[in-house]
């Protein structure tokens, strides 16, 4: 009887190369299933709207502008700018919300630019 005393072959290349990118494909899957699920889960749906939204921004310099932030039924003017922001006044009554514009569809805004009537 003869033992065989061999060593095993190192891996190849292409094996090295294969599980690694079978270990960054599922670690991406992984990540972008957490994300999806992260976005269908009602508790964490809950976080991203907050109850907070921007009624209107108007810019005072580089770095300065005032917002009217509404939170729940109240609606503040902030001041915002370098040194931080600042609540400026509680307003009375709310700002009336503009329904928001309907796009131009892109051949009208051609037909326009080049002097052309449209339907």
């Amino acid at each position: 009887m003869t033992v065989q005393t061999g060593h095993a072959a190192p891996p190849s290349a292409a094996s090295t190369l294969g599980g690694t990118l079978f270990a960054l494909a599922l670690v991406l899957g992984l990540i972008f299933g957490l994300a999806w699920l992260a976005r269908r889960m009602p508790g964490l749906a809950g976080m991203r709207g907050n109850g907070l939204r921007v009624i209107a921004s108007t810019p005072l310099g580089a770095r300065e502008r005032l917002v009217v932030v509404e939170v729940g039924e109240q609606q503040l003017l902030l001041g915002t700018g370098a040194s931080g922001t600042r609540l400026l006044h509680v307003l009375e009554a709310p700002l009336p919300v503009e329904a928001p514009a309907q796009p131009v569809p892109f051949a009208q805004l051609l037909a326009r630019q080049f002097g052309k009537k449209t339907p």
